[in-house]
């Protein structure tokens, strides 16, 4: 039954432990795995450096790179673990900028039009699950992994988003969801905590079918 899952994503904030997961979910499932082009993204260090400046050019490559990884995943026939959604891109990360006046109105209105264009040319995951997680587990990923580009983020900035995920995750209805508490597992440590996520996966996965 599990093989006819093409697409599950994992969607939290920043240090939620989603690139982990991702990972250890294609490990444990066999599934492809499909990581935010973070690394390699030729914005994100300038953004941080200048938020205001570079904010609608960062949006607009997450949004590309994010529907083409979509389209990607609904055209093949592996099943895909996806390390964040298009949904959170405009949901949560541009509209945070445009409210923090990072991102002027003209360019959030163009960016939003956009994403609904795109959005309504695919599907939304066949399973969605969103690691939920406070401010001081989300900081000590965030220390813990050292990347120079998030030296500069506020914890302003980091309750602003985990604001609009719970105000996103609360209406969400495109399918099916599970909500895991990243402040309670560590499933990058602890086997056992692993395992029990794994089990909760699969019996979403299964409860797609009955």
């Amino acid at each position: 039954m599990i093989e006819q899952v093409k697409h599950v994503a994992i969607a939290g904030n920043i240090g939620a432990g989603k690139t982990t997961l991702t990972t250890q979910l294609g490990k444990h499932f066999g599934w492809d795995v499909h990581y935010e082009s973070a690394d390699d993204n030729p914005y994100l260090s300038d953004f941080y450096n200048d938020m205001k400046r570079w904010s609608f050019n960062l949006q607009i490559y997450f949004l590309n790179s994010r529907y083409q990884q979509v389209l990607r995943i609904l055209d093949g026939d592996r099943t895909v673990v996806q390390d964040r959604t298009i949904y959170e891109d405009a949901y949560i990360f541009a509209p945070n900028l445009h409210d923090m006046g990072l991102m002027s109105t003209r360019d959030f209105e163009n960016y939003f039009a956009l994403f609904q264009t795109m959005s309504s040319q695919i599907k939304a995951p066949d399973l969605l699950i969103y690691l939920r997680a406070t401010i001081p587990t989300l900081v000590e990923h965030i220390q813990s992994r050292g990347r120079d580009y998030e030296g500069n983020m506020s914890l302003d900035y980091l309750k602003r988003l985990n604001e609009r995920y719970e105000t996103w995750i609360n209406s969400y209805d495109e399918g099916r969801l599970l909500i895991i508490n990243a402040d309670e597992v560590d499933f990058l440590h602890n086997a056992e905590d692993l395992g029990q996520v794994v089990s909760l996966v699969q019996g979403e996965l299964h409860g797609l079918f009955d």
